[in-house]
């Protein structure tokens, strides 16, 4: 390969990088967010449907929900119509869960370690 071949794959890969992280590895995150969203989805969750309906959910089956818009008015809604879930953030739970288990590890080895100096 010649010098200028070799430029052209250096440039390609290192735009192909760029491109990965900027663009495809966020939108992973976001459809792993969206995902356990819809699988942690419960009765009497409130939500916004992705057409801008307000409701409470009522029931949950296996690929939709019956959600409650007004009192004795229920709709059949596909979970992967739901936009928002709004009582509740999904991601902050799991985060406060990982951050409990890091600290409890945390202070597991802070008193393994005093009780070596011992």
């Amino acid at each position: 390969m010649d010098q200028g071949t070799m430029t052209l794959l250096i440039y390609v890969v290192v735009f192909g990088g760029i491109m990965y992280f900027f663009m495809i590895r966020p939108q992973q995150k976001q459809a792993k967010q969206r995902r356990a969203m819809l699988d942690s989805l419960r009765v009497n969750d409130k939500i916004i449907t992705a057409g801008g309906i307000y409701g409470k959910i009522r029931k949950v089956k296996d690929d939709s929900v019956i959600i409650q818009v007004a009192d004795k008015v229920e709709i059949e809604v596909t979970k992967n119509g739901i936009g928002s879930v709004e009582n509740r953030e999904i991601v902050v739970e799991k985060e406060k869960k990982a951050e409990k288990k890091d600290k409890a590890e945390k202070n597991e080895e802070v008193v393994e370690q005093e009780q070596t100096a011992e």
